[in-house]
């Protein structure tokens, strides 16, 4: 199968500015020309599939470089990608819970008080 990069953008539902960003920093492969074309393989397919999976689970695209590098049997590589990322995501929740601990904080300042100027907006301009 060998597909001009427009077929293989639109046989993985991407644009081909994508295609060729993934290019860019070394996810995929840049074909070699024939004929003033770029043919694309079956193998190039199954690699975008890959990405899309990945960054659908979560994963940044320099965690899936790492992945694509890997072997079926790097096990243990793969689960350090991963634990990774999980570390990443906890802290990422810790922080969004706090950040949604202030403004619940914020919201029921500005429901039971009863001066005429708003809270939030008075602590969001105090001087640091």
């Amino acid at each position: 199968m060998n597909l001009t990069i427009g077929r293989l953008a639109k046989a993985c539902q991407l644009n081909v500015e994508t295609i060729r960003y993934y290019q860019r920093i070394g996810l995929m492969r840049i074909p070699e020309s024939t004929q003033s074309y770029r043919y694309y393989h079956q193998q190039d397919i199954e690699t975008l599939n890959f990405i899309q999976k990945a960054k659908d689970a979560g994963l940044q695209l320099n965690e899936i470089k790492e992945l694509l590098t890997l072997n079926l049997g790097d096990r243990v590589e793969v689960r350090h990608v991963i634990e990774q990322r999980l570390n990443k995501i906890d802290e990422r929740i810790k922080e969004l819970q706090g950040l949604k601990q202030r403004l619940s904080t914020w919201l029921d300042e500005c429901k039971t008080t009863e001066n005429e100027c708003c809270p939030i907006l008075l602590e969001l301009k105090k001087s640091i």
